[in-house]
């Protein structure tokens, strides 16, 4: 061991010497001499270090001292900024000298006025749109954003791939259209509408009335959409601005109504009273797409709105009925207690052989003292629990089809606000939940209570609200989607119709095969009003469920056109009373590719851009929103809204997490842009709406994602990364350092092209012609490689996009650039410019050029 061997090793080294004085004697094995040359061989290794280092600290030391290093902690230089010498609108003075490195805020500057006050991004630029266009026509609508806030990282990939793919077929010649919009959400806007209005006024919309509140819905739809729209525009979306579409703007609401009173003429659209998901806290019934299915493992305690104490969920319970006229008992079991107040029956299996003398049997409900009867139904499991089921045909969907088939009554026990109804004395107006308590006691008294178990399940909580939804019986506006989903299965199957990726075809079959009438009527303010009217004649009351007393349509003096020739009867005999209930939000977002080109006039658009050609959306609304457009695109066009069927990822963070604002992991798109901090990250989500529980989470969630904030990527590198995102997966992990990756990509472009300019020079000719193999142009082997490799990713490229790949696009262009271009051509090139003949200097200048 060297004896220059650092003071931290001498311990060591000693230690080492005196074990090998003690084993000097002791014969080794082989393995034990392979060991010890290793041993030494490294030892020898490490004192060469050890002298190498020694050495050059003595070559320091006597060298003269070098410059401060310059502070990397400092952050980047200042980036250069584009001065405006202009009006705003007009084309962008690009006379002065590049700056030295590239600048998204510099390079995208300007430009997006000036092609928007151009018309570029039109229909109509350049071409008439009644005259057939040779190379075709290309159109997409978007999926309009909600005003309920301002866009996320999922609309910014919406945003890439259609803006990506638009112009892509407006570079072939194609006549394009891209119509922006936005969504009014009737429950979502409703809702943070009314916060608003309680925190900063301490009012309710019952307070302000019907009027007033939606005219408050519509201040808030305006400043949100402008916001969105400048989010679009910031983006860089190639847009037909003047074309833009609120679903709510006065064409639209036309086209629903035409829509609504077309489909009630034909009898699609009836009245009916069913089970609906119903919000208590909201006092409407809300989609499917609003229901969260939340799990729950076992006893659990769940804050509801309305309650000061948490719930009780993740049971189930087992209670007895007694069978009349005999000391048997039969037991059943349930999640939730309280709605045992409305049971009609007790279900068994008919080939249950531990029940069969209990067929044709009856119980007795406890506390409404009648006689419940036993019926046969094979949709009892006979496995799960004691094979025995209660029924409440009012407050449950599978109970509803029981009671259907058996002709039960249906008693409802709850009521709009989640009270217990007069079904039963002495529970009339308590609330569900304190009922299930209430209930629990009774049956202990009567000794029918059996026993409290864990019971893992899933509770569906509205979205919205954060309530616990409710099965309730209730009167609405549905339609019959049986022909209508037998049609759109077809199309698929036939290819009329192309859903990428094909797996997702699967789920359409599955969807539509077992496709339910859809429930269109909400209970709310904002939102389409249904253009239905009741008809009373000679002041007779009529049911709500009576359908034929029920006409539709614009105005109500056409509706008293109809009705009075419908039942034959003088105007003056006939009072009419509109539905004060709006439609399913998405019943106007079914319609929009068609809504938005002015339906149902017959408008030039209408003629050119219906069928639109590709619906781009993520897969999450595949049956919500894409599968109604193609059924009401079918039932109201007779044609297809679109041919192809795009579906993309979800977003998810870095650590594969949804995205929620309360935990902090929302992204508005122009953070990435523009850059922001991590207090400025912090600022915009202190707005009062979260709970300060949330606030926290969401700041710690920012913090963690983002210790030093995001910097300053573009729009450029934000589309570049999301679109190389892009595969067959479900989901996306997004990481927000990947975009910062793709703004250094963004440089590299950067100075190749400063590189190119400078050679070519302010007085370059190009060629007269394309540069082909035939060109006279003395081109070297590399040059002609290069324009190989230029032609070969072109070809990739429009192969990718013709197949959606765009992963596979983003990849050629990414290898073509940094390493065929910039690693070869221009590190070959150099040598060309530099000492190459007039002639070789001429061929690669045509290539950068090409």
């Amino acid at each position: 061991v060297s004896t220059q061997s650092t003071g931290v090793l001498r311990p060591f080294c000693r230690a080492l010497h005196r074990t090998a004085i003690l084993m000097a004697d002791v014969p080794k094995t082989p393995a034990q001499l392979k060991k010890e040359a290793a041993r030494l061989a490294k030892l020898e290794k490490f004192n060469k270090k050890q002298e190498a280092l020694k050495a050059r600290a003595a070559a320091q030391q006597s060298a003269p001292p070098k410059k401060k290093a310059k502070d990397t902690t400092k952050g980047p230089a200042t980036a250069a900024t584009y001065v405006f010498n202009h009006p705003e609108g007009h084309k962008k003075d690009i006379s002065g000298e590049m700056p030295g490195a590239y600048s998204p805020g510099y390079v995208e500057a300007a430009w997006y006025a000036w092609w928007e006050k151009e018309g570029f991004f039109k229909p109509e630029y350049g071409r008439d749109l009644n005259k057939p266009n040779p190379a075709g026509n290309y159109c997409i609508i978007i999926p309009p954003p909600n005003v309920t806030g301002n866009l996320h990282i999922g609309h910014a990939l919406t945003n890439a791939i259609e803006d990506c793919l638009v112009r892509w077929h407006r570079m072939q010649g194609k006549t394009t259209l891209w119509v922006p919009g936005c969504d009014h959400a009737g429950i979502a806007t409703q809702v943070v509408v009314e916060k608003q209005l309680k925190k900063e006024r301490g009012l309710s919309r019952h307070d302000i009335g019907r009027e007033a509140f939606c005219a408050e819905a519509m201040k808030w739809k305006t400043e949100k959409e402008q916001y969105i729209y400048k989010q679009l525009r910031a983006m860089g979306g190639s847009y037909d601005w003047d074309r833009a579409c609120f679903t709510m703007d006065p064409k639209m609401c036309t086209a629903v109504n035409e829509a609504f009173i077309r489909m009630h003429d034909k009898g699609l659209i009836f009245r009916h009273n069913r089970l609906v998901n119903w919000s208590c806290t909201l006092k409407s019934a809300i989609s499917d797409i609003e229901v969260e299915k939340v799990e729950i493992k076992g006893k659990t305690l769940k804050k509801v709105p309305g309650y000061a104490d948490p719930v009780e969920v993740g049971i189930i319970e087992e209670f007895k009925y007694r069978v009349v006229g005999s000391q048997d008992t039969v037991t059943v079991a349930t999640t939730r207690l309280e709605t045992m107040l409305g049971d009609t029956a007790v279900a068994i299996h008919p080939d249950d052989k531990r029940y069969t003398h209990l067929h044709g049997k009856r119980v007795e409900h406890p506390f409404r003292k009648c006689e419940l009867p036993i019926v046969l139904d094979s949709f009892v499991d006979m496995e799960f629990g004691t094979g025995c089921v209660k029924i409440t045909p009012a407050h449950d969907f599978n109970d509803y089809e029981v009671g259907m088939r058996h002709k039960l009554p249906f008693v409802e026990c709850l009521d709009d606000d989640g009270l217990i109804t007069d079904v039963v004395p002495g529970y009339a107006g308590m609330r569900r939940f304190d009922a299930r308590i209430a209930v629990r006691r009774a049956l202990q008294e009567l000794e029918l209570y059996v026993k409290c178990s864990d019971h893992d399940m899933v509770v569906p909580i509205c979205s919205r609200s954060k309530d616990i939804v409710e099965p309730l019986l209730k009167p609405q506006w549905w339609v019959n989607c049986k022909d209508m989903a037998a049609r759109s299965i077809k199309k698929v199957e036939d290819g009329e119709l192309k859903i990428i990726p094909s797996h997702f075809d699967k789920i359409w079959y599955s969807w539509l095969d077992d496709c339910r009438d859809w429930c269109i009527s909400r209970q709310l303010w904002w939102g389409h009003r249904i253009p239905a009217y009741k008809v009373q004649i000679n002041g007779e009351k009529t049911s709500d469920l009576d359908n034929s007393m029920w006409v539709s349509a614009h105005s109500e003096e056409e509706a008293m056109k109809k009705a009075a020739a419908k039942f034959s009867v003088d105007p003056s005999s006939i009072t009419l009373t509109r539905d004060e209930d709006v439609l399913d939000t998405w019943f106007s977002s079914g319609i929009f590719p068609f809504s938005v080109m002015n339906w149902p006039d017959d408008t030039v658009d209408l003629r050119t851009f219906y069928p639109n050609s590709v619906l781009e959306t993520g897969h999450d609304i595949l049956f919500f929103w894409v599968a109604r457009m193609v059924m009401m695109g079918l039932e109201l066009m007779d044609d297809l809204p679109f041919t192809d069927v795009y579906l993309h990822p979800m977003i998810r963070d870095a650590q594969g997490v949804k995205m929620s604002k309360s935990l902090g992991n929302v992204v508005d798109p122009l953070f990435i842009v523009y850059g922001i901090t991590l207090e400025e990250l912090h600022k915009t989500i202190d707005n009062g709406y979260l709970p300060e529980k949330e606030l926290v989470r969401a700041r710690a969630g920012q913090k963690k994602l983002y210790p030093n904030g995001i910097p300053e990527c573009g729009t450029d590198a934000l589309r570049f990364a999301l679109c190389s995102y892009l595969t067959q997966a479900r989901d996306l992990n997004l990481d927000v350092l990947r975009i910062e990756g793709y703004r250094k990509f963004c440089n590299k472009m950067w100075n190749a092209s400063k590189f190119a300019l400078m050679q070519l020079g302010p007085d370059y000719t190009p060629p007269a012609s394309h540069v082909t193999r035939d060109s006279t142009l003395s081109f070297s082997t590399v040059d002609r490689w290069m324009l190989h490799r230029a032609a070969v990713t072109v070809e990739d490229t429009n192969t990718a996009l013709r197949e959606y790949q765009f992963q596979q696009a983003t990849t050629a262009i990414y290898n073509f650039w940094l390493y065929d271009l910039c690693d070869v051509y221009l590190e070959t090139s150099k040598r060309i410019f530099y000492k190459g003949t007039p002639e070789q200097v001429a061929a690669a200048r045509a290539t950068l050029y090409t």
